[in-house]
């Protein structure tokens, strides 16, 4: 057999620890590995594919178009890997638990938790399809965001948590809207809140226009302190700089369902995910089925 067509799971790992990291030295800490031997091990798997998963820039190693497919597929062997050893009964290193957050929570998740709480936890931001994606995936173990339509079977089966969460207008102390004129948005491309945003103007006969539009949190919050316009976050966020709008003209919005998810097979972490229940949702894991048991436990 042609030794060059199996792929050794200690080079997989490390491709997937590269990647969760964005610097080989950093991978090389994780792994207790020299950085010249994780270079020789990227080598040799980029050798056996024939193309290069990694680019390197000022900033780090970044995955190729290319690394992001074989990423897909790495962590699918390293979770088959993994389920097969504890059938044996065998006791795993501790890897670190992958957290996704929608990153209007980020804030919210450094108060409630502790850095001791977080010392073995990568957090990763995004929106609800992105982190419904990880989990379904297998490269995030939580998650914390939005329920979607879209994704309300995707998410069915692995749901830990969940509450309503109220949302409110924010703004810039010193924004004035010009009598008559349209509502200026602070948009947040494709995500759940602009749709909160703009049903609630629409249902209400309200004209808007969006005056800035961008994924980042921080530079929607930058737009927000430049006074050109008005967006939304959740009740509990602390919106400083900003301050809670108020206005008459701006409607009452419904509130968002906030979901607290681990992926189906998901064994460790317990003790964030109990956490995350009592600290962030409020209340213990609601759900009765084998994830909420992890919660619980």
């Amino acid at each position: 057999m042609n030794q060059d067509l199996n792929i050794p799971i200690d080079i997989v790992r490390s491709v997937i620890v590269i990647a969760e990291t964005g610097s080989i030295s950093k991978a090389a800490e994780r792994l207790s590995l020299s950085q010249p031997a994780l270079s020789s091990q990227i080598k040799r798997i980029q050798g056996i594919l024939g193309c290069e998963l990694f680019t390197r820039t000022a900033n780090g190693s970044v995955v190729t178009e290319v690394g992001k497919l074989f990423l897909e597929q790495a962590r699918r062997i390293i979770e088959a890997n993994d389920q097969i050893l504890r059938i044996g009964g065998r006791t795993l290193r501790q890897e670190p638990v992958r957290l996704g957050v929608n990153n209007l929570y980020v804030k919210e998740i450094f108060k409630c938790l502790s850095a001791e709480a977080l010392s073995n936890v990568i957090i990763q931001g995004g929106n609800a399809t992105e982190i419904a994606k990880g989990l379904t995936d297998g490269y995030i173990d939580i998650g914390v965001f939005f329920a979607t339509a879209e994704l309300a079977d995707q998410v069915a089966n692995i749901v830990v948590n969940e509450e309503e969460e109220q949302f409110v207008w924010v703004r810039s102390k010193n924004f004035v809207l010009s009598p008559g004129a349209p509502i200026p948005l602070l948009s947040h491309p494709r995500n759940t809140t602009d749709t909160l945003m703009i049903r609630a103007l629409t249902k209400k006969g309200i004209p808007y226009r969006i005056a800035f539009n961008s994924a980042d949190n921080l530079a929607r919050t930058a737009a927000a302190e430049a006074g050109i316009g008005v967006t939304v976050f959740p009740a509990r966020v602390d919106p400083a700089p900003l301050v809670r709008a108020r206005e008459y003209y701006l409607p009452e919005l419904p509130p968002l369902k906030v979901l607290l998810c681990a992926r189906q097979s998901f064994h460790d972490g317990a003790s964030l995910l109990k956490a995350l229940s009592a600290q962030f949702f409020g209340k213990p894991a609601a759900n009765s089925g084998p994830v909420a048991a992890v919660a619980s436990a």
